[in-house]
Formats: structure tokens, C-alpha cells, sequence
């Protein structure tokens, strides 16, 4: 032979092949959030009807995916990361005020984010629920999660004199439990209040933990 033949280069229609694999995901991805999120759900969703919505085929599924509950637990993991880059972001925009304001710019960013886009709320709140033991830990691991993101707040509000010292794991627990419960039931309609009423009902519920009755700053 006159020569040895060129190794592939990988790329086709100038885009190599991990970009290419990661818009096949990101497709995927995008079809969940509508087939889960606004559609007949997790349950009455088929890979082949997922591929479908993609615009790609049931190989290529296979090629980035094992199973629809792999899809799903990429998007609830999704959901929270927009949701947790939205409350940071709010913090940091409060950065140096008053504890007060600074969880009302916290939980004003975290809710303008989940409830943006409904879909984002299904998916988190009521699709995830009941699926498999590996869902239902992976939703309680990003919970704990969110249990710790304000139980260091607590502990920073705390050490500036602004909150009581404390242990703030079972309170945070029962606080998160109720953003999700109240988030949901008032996206389902079933709260008659508009989305700064709620978040200024949570921030009252949380402030009322920092500060139970009877704490006093320390002079």
C-alpha cells in the first residue's frame, strides 16, 4: 500500500463527536422535560414516543440513556441545579444585608425559578414521587442537600447576631417540607394567593424559626 489510511478525526459538520453526543442528550433531555413536564408524564411516556419528540431514534436513546427513569433522574437533578443556581444567586445580590433580606432574596429567586416553567414543578414535586427506591433516594439526597444550603445559612445568620444558636437540621427538614408542599399546592391552583404572597409567607415562616419567640439579640 502506497500509504496508511487517516485515523477519524471525529468530527462531522464541524462539530466533533462529544458535541454531537451531548445535543443528542440535551434533545433527550428537552423531550422529557415536555413529555414529563407537560405531557401524559413519566408513566405514560414510552422510549419510542420520547425518541419520537426528540427528533431521534430508539438507538440513539439507547446510546445516551439505559432506561426512561435514567431520563428522568437527569432532569430532576437538572431542575434542582437551575433551582439551587437561582437561590445563590439571590443571596448574592442580598450580599451583607440583613438576614431578613436576604432570604427574601433567596427564596424571591428559588420560586420565580421552579415556578417559571411548570413543567419544572411537575417533575420535582409529583413525577419523581413513588418511581423506584434509586428515585425516591436520590429525592431525599437533594433534599438533605437544601437541608444543609439552610442550615448554613441559619449558622452564618446566627454567628452575625442576627438568629438564635441552635441546631437547625430538624427545623430546616420540616421548613423545606413546606416550601415544596406549599409551591405545589398553589401551582395546582389550590391557593388562593399570588407568588410574592407566598414567598412572603415562607420568608415569615422562616424568620419565625431563626427567631423563635423570646430571643433577643445579644447586646
Amino acid at each position: 500500500m502506497a500509504g496508511r489510511l487517516k485515523q477519524p478525526t471525529g468530527r462531522y459538520g464541524g462539530r466533533s463527536a462529544e458535541e454531537r453526543q451531548a445535543e443528542r442528550r440535551r434533545r433527550f433531555l428537552d423531550a422529557g422535560l415536555q413529555l414529563f413536564g407537560d405531557g401524559p408524564g413519566f408513566r405514560g411516556t414510552t422510549i419510542a414516543a420520547l425518541s419520537e419528540a426528540a427528533g431521534l431514534s430508539t438507538r440513539q436513546f439507547y446510546e445516551e440513556f439505559r432506561t426512561l427513569e435514567d431520563v428522568l433522574a437527569a432532569l430532576h437533578l437538572q431542575v434542582n441545579d437551575w433551582a439551587e443556581e437561582a437561590a445563590l444567586t439571590g443571596l448574592a445580590t442580598a450580599e451583607g444585608r440583613p438576614v431578613a433580606e436576604r432570604v427574601t432574596a433567596a427564596f424571591r429567586a428559588y420560586a420565580a425559578n421552579v415556578t417559571g416553567d411548570p413543567r419544572r414543578l411537575r417533575i420535582t414535586f409529583t413525577e419523581i414521587i413513588g418511581v423506584s427506591p434509586r428515585l425516591e433516594r436520590q429525592r431525599l439526597e437533594r433534599r438533605s442537600r437544601w437541608v444543609d444550603f439552610l442550615c448554613a445559612e441559619a449558622a452564618a445568620a446566627a454567628d452575625r447576631g442576627e438568629a438564635a444558636h441552635r441546631d437547625y437540621r430538624l427545623a430546616a427538614t420540616a421548613f423545606i417540607g413546606s416550601v415544596n408542599g406549599l409551591l405545589h399546592d398553589w401551582q395546582a391552583g389550590y391557593v388562593d394567593a399570588d407568588l410574592d404572597e407566598v414567598v412572603d409567607e415562607l420568608v415569615r415562616l422562616l424568620l419565625g424559626i431563626l427567631r423563635p419567640v423570646g430571643w433577643r439579640p445579644a447586646p
